[in-house]
């Protein structure tokens, strides 16, 4: 399986990031920071905010989000 479960943060010192939807097989871009995620089973979810990182072997992508920005 090719999904990665993503993350959000706010990049805080010491904060553990939160699960934000699990499974996700697409991730795609607006270009005014606002992702639109999309998992294996239909589910979508938007968040503004910029990658961090990918760990592709792991299955987990990171996201800082903006300010108070997900949905």
């Amino acid at each position: 399986m090719c999904e990665a479960n993503v993350y959000l943060t706010s990049g805080a010192p010491g904060e553990e990031p939160d699960l934000f939807l699990a499974a996700v097989d697409e991730i795609i871009p607006d270009g005014s920071g606002v992702w639109k995620l999309t998992s294996i089973f239909g589910e979508q979810k938007f968040v503004k905010g910029s990658i961090l990182s990918m760990n592709l072997v792991d299955h987990r992508i990171l996201f800082r989000k903006a300010n108070g920005a997900e949905s």
